[in-house]
């Protein structure tokens, strides 16, 4: 199930949310867990018990691990990471590893063909961030299964994120505030994510596919496919940090945010600020500062950049593209902060176009099949491929989709959020936009629902990582 399809909007939405404010306090969490469970079990059911089982391991070894404390806390520690691990890199990584052993072998071992659970890269982080925050003595062991599975299931955030710790709502578990203003913040938040999603990633999403299957190629249109293609990862990815939130908001939860539009970076090390935040603060404080982090030699410095970047291109998916795409950040990141740091703080516009134009041939790489076609398509954008400068079909799809693109852009920075702010602040607009708000979102979601209704299927990019 997804929530840009109606029987989420229209059928389970609805009965989850009577079932939980009819509940009382005490099996708010029960019928959270238990929506959750349907939730992930409507697309993906004989993956729940795996869901289930991987939770229940958490559950148990961090209770180990706070009671034994010591050297035998960071055995259950250990256990538990291997366990968790190991069953992702069996569903995600496994075939990638054999398919290569047999390129480098000649040899023709057979593949797994493991069906890759849903949202499994996000919640095996969870649970392994709980265990490990167990172990530092940041948190206290969750001695309820139902309250722990309910952080790890919940499904706002269960399918892609963002990656919310446990310490982050350790407490709103137990007690959490519900209320009108709180529920109309996160339906507004969640009706605009699915704006996002719906009307402006689907569409960018048409477009990225037309140029990519395009018979009349030409420079233009692979740029074309460039910038569509990053404005789709960007707006269907945050669409869905936004539901997640806007939903947390109504179940009383405080999710973190996970973008702060990244577009508009001075630089790649402030982009990485702004993206996808949840996980770069995860590698940082799970991966990076435990290798070490700056605070080593320079050579071994570098080397944990490499490691924590080579891990998370890896971590979105198990083909030799992520894995680039990871490391050409971190290549990047190193140049920045070895050379390029000071330079930039003097090129005024020039560091925006360095940071735009090497994220769109980062998602270039990102979105392709694989290391040759990403190859093919980056040297086409730069005249490499014999291809024309303008063909017809590319000088059509500018024209025809040359007002979304223009919106997109607008809508990645934060021109729109600043303007509806200061009418927020003068007393007369903020009457009008307080008694236009409910008119706009219930008319947004009837052009939504049409959209839905109208198009075809069209799942969450995330979904696969």
């Amino acid at each position: 199930m997804v929530f840009s399809s109606i029987p989420f909007l229209y059928y389970f939405l609805p009965c989850t949310l009577l079932l939980y404010f009819a509940a009382p306090r005490r099996l708010k969490n029960a019928v959270l867990l238990l929506a959750s469970v349907v939730f992930y079990a409507w697309g993906e059911p004989k993956f729940v018990v795996v869901m289930l089982l991987t939770i229940l391991q958490g559950y148990v070894f961090g209770i180990l691990t706070e009671k034994s404390g010591g050297r035998r806390a960071k055995v259950y520690l250990a256990v538990s990471a291997v366990i968790s691990l190991g069953l992702l890199g069996y569903c995600k990584y496994a075939d990638f590893f054999i398919r290569n052993f047999n390129a480098v072998t000649g040899l023709s071992l057979p593949l797994l063909k493991v069906t890759l659970p849903i949202g499994i890269s996000f919640y095996t982080f969870q649970i392994l961030s709980y265990v490990a925050d167990v172990s530092r003595g940041n948190v206290r062991a969750q001695r309820s299964f139902i309250d722990l599975a309910a952080y790890v299931a919940m499904f706002p955030q269960l399918i892609a994120g963002p990656i919310v710790r446990y310490s982050d709502i350790a407490g709103q578990l137990s007690d959490r505030e519900h209320s009108f203003a709180g529920s109309a913040l996160g339906v507004r938040r969640f009706v605009l994510g699915l704006g996002k999603k719906v009307l402006i990633a689907n569409t960018l999403g048409e477009l990225a596919g037309l140029c990519r299957d395009s018979g009349d190629k030409s420079v233009l249109l692979f740029w074309l496919y460039g910038v569509s293609c990053t404005l789709q990862i960007y707006f269907d990815f945050s669409g869905y940090s936004d539901m997640a939130i806007g939903l947390g908001k109504i179940f009383g939860f405080d999710f973190p945010e996970n973008f702060n539009y990244p577009y508009i970076s001075k630089s790649i090390t402030e982009f990485w600020r702004r993206w996808h935040m949840s996980l770069g603060s995860w590698f940082r404080d799970y991966v990076y500062i435990p290798l070490g982090g700056n605070r080593v030699k320079k050579p071994r410095w570098l080397c944990n950049l490499l490691i924590v970047w080579f891990l998370t291109g890896f971590w979105h998916g198990a083909e030799w593209n992520f894995i680039v795409w990871g490391l050409f950040f971190g290549v990047l990141l190193i140049v920045e902060k070895l050379v390029l740091a000071k330079v930039l703080d003097r090129t005024g516009i020039l560091k925006y176009i360095y940071v735009m134009l090497a994220v769109t041939l980062s998602f270039v790489v990102f979105d392709a099949a694989g290391i040759s076609e990403a190859w093919f398509c980056i040297r086409a954008m730069f005249g490499g491929g014999g291809f024309p400068a303008v063909s017809r079909e590319g000088l059509y799809y500018l024209k025809s989709f040359g007002p979304l693109l223009i919106t997109a852009v607008i809508g990645a920075t934060p021109l729109v959020s600043l303007g509806i702010r200061r009418m927020r602040e003068n007393g007369k607009a903020a009457r009008v936009l307080n008694c236009m708000e409910p008119v706009v979102l219930l008319l947004l979601m009837l052009v939504i629902t049409g959209y839905i209704v109208d198009g075809s299927f069209n799942p969450f990019l995330y979904f696969r990582f």
